[in-house]
């Protein structure tokens, strides 16, 4: 397990850098100097992918609380960290901003608890920024509940789940409710815990029941001289359980854990990187792919050899893809080009192989005619009549190719042997049913 945890490291860092590498290429190439404002467009995605292959290389795991006001977020951390660091107290809002706290549990691994404010604080709309910041760096969060889910903790819990983290509920100030109401209110979060009331319930590791700050209990105290008085005591925090768990997926899934997320935040990274891009040069794209589509409709046209059509054709359509690799500014060699052109082909469910085949067809009628022509005057005809139906073809052809190249090469560094997407999808077909990354290939199975 541990190799494999290794191997998921090793494949994220090595997508990270073929990343950047290719942003690397455009500030050589002078793509980006030569156009200062898609530059500065990408420069806090650049950023982005250079801060989380620092974070990979760092492995340290990140953990933050997240829940309501006066469920405990910050009592649950400094029982883990076996000391009150973080502040607490009766009064709401006691956490005004995110704060980290390192914790080293065991071994070699490192972690860092982030606590953060109340999802449900009054003025929260820049706390939900800081929620949401917090949300994308995170490895694990812990969402902290202190009884049964209210409705507005539901919403919390849903928006939680959409970020695609795994994710522990922890059910804290147990100590004020019977051994029955405990059952209950757990059997209860099962269910609610899930995000959805049609999906599984939460695994045994995903649940967890704890007293961070117990309340103080009144104790009986007999002396020696046969005197009774009443004392009131602090049980000490009841936190084994949540802390042997985390520890169990540390242990067991935290290197992937950690390959996992820097690769979605890579994946939405150059999202949005080549959104940037797409919108800056959409009208070029658009361009250049009119153009190739007018010159090889042309070509076959006025061409009278049938083999020569699906040739020429052919050569366009790899010279299309790589000017639009330039447009976007990604190294393409005529290999790539092709290996592009032959996915296109076979993915649009055999229309373009067809439209290739009727192509063919109707270039041995035209190259018939043309040979003929010299003996049947009308066969002039005959070969003008194939020549423009076989161009309608070959313009409908490199448009199609041009569209569906230009969403491949839109997607940048995401698709391919080491695109993030590719990864992602390997490390989540790799984990074992026993784990809490299987319920989040669960969660992301539509998606990938």
């Amino acid at each position: 397990m541990r190799n494999l945890q290794e191997t998921h490291l090793n494949r994220a860092r090595a997508s990270l850098r073929q990343a950047l590498a290719w942003y690397g290429y455009l500030r050589k190439s002078g793509q980006l100097s030569s156009n200062p404002e898609l530059a500065g467009l990408l420069k806090p995605e650049l950023e982005a992918l250079n801060s989380t292959l620092n974070k990979l290389d760092s492995n340290v795991i990140r953990i933050a609380a997240f829940g309501l006001v006066s469920r405990g977020k910050s009592a649950v951390l400094n029982a883990l960290l076996g000391e009150k660091i973080l502040q607490t107290g009766p009064l709401n809002g006691v956490t005004q901003w995110p704060r980290s706290v390192r914790w080293q549990p065991g071994g070699k691994v490192l972690v860092e608890l982030i606590d953060t404010p109340g999802l449900d604080e009054i003025e929260g709309e820049s706390r939900a920024d800081m929620a949401r910041e917090v949300v994308h760096q995170a490895d694990l969060i812990l969402f902290v509940v202190s009884g049964d889910i209210t409705r507005t903790e539901y919403q919390a819990l849903l928006e939680l789940r959409r970020s695609q983290k795994p994710l522990i509920l922890v059910f804290n100030k147990i100590d004020l409710y019977p051994d029955t109401d405990q059952g209950t209110i757990y059997q209860n979060l099962q269910q609610l815990g899930a995000g959805h009331p049609q999906a599984k319930p939460l695994l045994p590791d995903e649940i967890v029941m704890v007293a961070a700050e117990p309340a103080a209990m009144e104790v009986r105290v007999e002396w020696p001289d046969g005197r009774v008085s009443y004392e009131w005591e602090t049980p000490p925090p009841e936190v084994d359980e949540l802390k042997e768990t985390i520890l169990n997926i540390l242990n067991r899934e935290g290197r992937s854990l950690l390959a996992l997320n820097a690769l979605i935040q890579a994946r939405d990274a150059e999202a949005a990187i080549a959104q940037k891009t797409i919108d800056l040069r959409e009208q070029e794209a658009e361009d250049i792919i009119w153009q190739f589509t007018k010159y090889k409709a042309l070509a076959v046209m006025l061409n009278p050899i049938a083999f020569l059509d699906i040739l020429g054709g052919t050569v366009a359509d790899l010279a299309l893809i790589r000017a639009l690799a330039r447009l976007y500014g990604l190294p393409m060699t005529s290999y790539e080009a092709g290996k592009i052109l032959k996915t296109i082909l076979f993915s649009s469910g055999g229309l373009l192989l067809g439209e290739l085949g009727s192509s063919f067809l109707l270039g041995l009628g035209k190259t018939t005619a043309a040979i003929t022509s010299g003996d049947n005057p009308s066969n002039i005809t005959a070969f003008a009549g194939s020549a423009i139906a076989q161009a309608g073809i070959a313009g409908y052809g490199a448009y199609s190719v041009g569209k569906a190249a230009q969403v491949y090469l839109e997607k940048g560094c995401t698709w391919g042997q080491l695109g993030a997407s590719s990864v992602i999808q390997e490390i989540l077909s790799q984990v074992d049913q026993n784990t809490i990354l299987y319920r989040l290939r669960q969660e992301l199975g539509i998606k990938y």
